[in-house]
Order: structure tokens, then sequence, then C-alpha cells
């Protein structure tokens, strides 16, 4: 999770950069929201790290400017679920949008079954995407072929959940919070862990609570949005959350002025090679550069810079 006191980002004359945690409404697409956020801040660039559906409400990180330049760490990053399920029936998405395709008996499953099954879940897993998703094949996306009735062979892809817990039991209603790996299908889950009690089940619910470094407790409802930039640019930048803060997770780097010029300039660098492997957020003077990359000997190079051309 990120820190207590957020490290915000003042607006800048080539547009705003930096994150802002959204709290998206029900009944908005991801995009949709994307929009209304990138109209707000009057910024040129801007990109949702993880969609989710209309039914789905929660924490939606938004890029914008510079900071869309390190949006696919976010997009790789853990998040974490609260979902509401019924059992006794299945429905064409998955969630309660859609048609009741399958009705089954349930009163046969008792909590203390049901919290067995949940541990066949956890872990690493392989699970086969569901037809209503943007995952695209032959170039159309799979959700536009179940509209006109079509169903494909979809390839199960590794994810692993990391926690899966019982929080709610009323049956057929049930409420579950999870952490889970990017592409991980919440609405599939379900489906799955009801078939291994011997029934079915859709969501009814879902909320994104985390993801990343970031959690809920800092997230604006687009409300609040609207009233910040009535205000004026100053306050509505308030909710704009440094772009470091997407890489809360990498240690960091500092660098002295000469090896941050090399670097800038796509030349390798020498760094101490007992300091670690792997990605690392690099700094001089006090000021956020990038993220790089070192080896097992120390070497160090540039994975992604931000645009010092005043371009964005």
């Amino acid at each position: 999770m990120t820190s207590s006191a957020p490290r915000t980002r003042r607006p800048t004359a080539g547009g705003p950069d930096g994150v802002v945690l959204l709290d998206k409404p029900l009944g908005l697409t991801s995009n949709q929201a994307l929009q209304r956020v990138k109209r707000l801040f009057e910024a040129r660039k801007a990109g949702h790290t993880g969609s989710l559906d209309p039914l789905a409400s929660g924490l939606l990180p938004i890029c914008l400017g510079q900071a869309t330049r390190f949006s696919g760490y976010l997009l790789d990053a853990p998040k974490a679920y609260r979902v509401s399920g019924r059992l006794g029936s299945r429905t064409s998405t998955g969630d309660a949008e859609g048609e009741i395709i399958e009705q089954c008996a349930w009163d046969h499953v008792g909590r203390d079954g049901f919290e067995a099954a949940l541990l066949r879940f956890r872990g690493r897993s392989r699970q086969v995407p569901p037809m209503y998703s943007a995952l695209k094949q032959g170039g159309e996306a799979l959700y536009r072929k179940a509209r006109r009735g079509e169903t494909v062979e979809r390839a199960p892809r590794e994810i692993e959940i990391s926690a899966l817990e019982l929080v709610a039991w009323e049956p057929p209603e049930f409420g579950l919070d999870l952490r889970c790996s990017k592409g991980t299908y919440v609405r599939s889950l379900v489906e799955d862990i009801a078939a291994a009690v011997a029934s079915c089940a859709h969501v009814t619910a879902l909320r994104r609570y985390a993801a990343g470094p970031y959690d809920d407790c800092r997230m604006h409802s687009l409300d609040t949005l609207k009233e910040l930039a009535i205000k004026g640019p100053q306050a509505l930048a308030t909710a704009l959350l440094a772009t470091d803060t997407a890489l809360d997770g990498l240690p960091q780097l500092q660098l002295d002025e000469e090896d941050a010029r090399r670097l800038a300039q796509g030349k390798i660098i020498a760094t101490d090679a007992g300091a670690g492997v792997g990605l690392v957020r690099l700094y001089a003077a006090g000021h956020f550069l990038g993220v790089g990359a070192r080896d097992a000997g120390g070497k160090l190079r540039v994975r992604r810079l931000l645009d010092t051309s005043g371009d964005g």
C-alpha cells in the first residue's frame, strides 16, 4: 500500500501528469469513466490500468500525461476485490446483467463445504477466460462473438489467487474477499467455485478496493472531481498523485547528475553489484526520472524515462 502522506503533483503548462484514483460508479464502462476524468483535467493523454465492467465499482487508477508511460506496471499489478454472488443460477454473462441460462440446486451446500472448496482455488491455477470478455480472437473481442450467440474455444491462462476468504454467508447469497493476479476473471472464478460444490452461481456485485500500491482510502468520485474542477486547476490537482507513486513497489536508486545524463543518452552505467537485481525507480537531485533494470553484475539499463522535451 502507499504511504499515508501521498505525493501530489501540481499541473504544468504541458498538462497534468500523475495518477487519479477514481471510485468508478456502477453503470459506466472503464473507458467512459476515463474520458470524463480526462476532460475534467483537460489532459492530452490518459489511460486506465485495468478494466472494470459496468456492473463493477471501485478503484480505477487513471494515469494522466507522462504517467501513461508507466501504466503498464499497474496493469501487471495484483488486484483485490469484494464480490457478492448467488448460488442456484448461472447467467449468459456470468453476472446479474445476463439472462439466466441454467438453474441448479443449492440447498445442499453448507458453509463448511463451501469454505473447503475455496481452498482448491488458492494459489496458482489455470483459468479459461469467459466468452463475455474483451479478449480478442481473430481481431475481434470475444464479447462481440458472444452477443451473436457464438462460442469459441479459449486457451486457459495461468492465474494466481493469493487470498480468498468467505466474508458473508446467507445462502443462496455469499460474499468473498480475494486478491489475485492480473488476468483473473472473477465471474469465471465464482462459476468455478459453485461447480466445485455441485451447484452454479453468478456475480451480483463486484467492487475493487486495491490495485498494486494503491488502496481505496484515497479514491475520488466523479462528483468530487467535478466540484474540485469548478474551484480551479489548483484545487483539482490535489486529487492527482505523483507519477512515481505507481511504482512504490520498486526499490529506489539515487543517481548523480553525470550518471543521470548518461542514462538519458541510452548508455549503460555501473552500480553496486550487491544492491539487487531487477527493476528500480531512478531519481536524481530528488526528482523522479523513470525506471531502469539492474543485472547481477550491477549494470543498469534504462527501461522507461520521463520525457523532458516538453512534448509529454
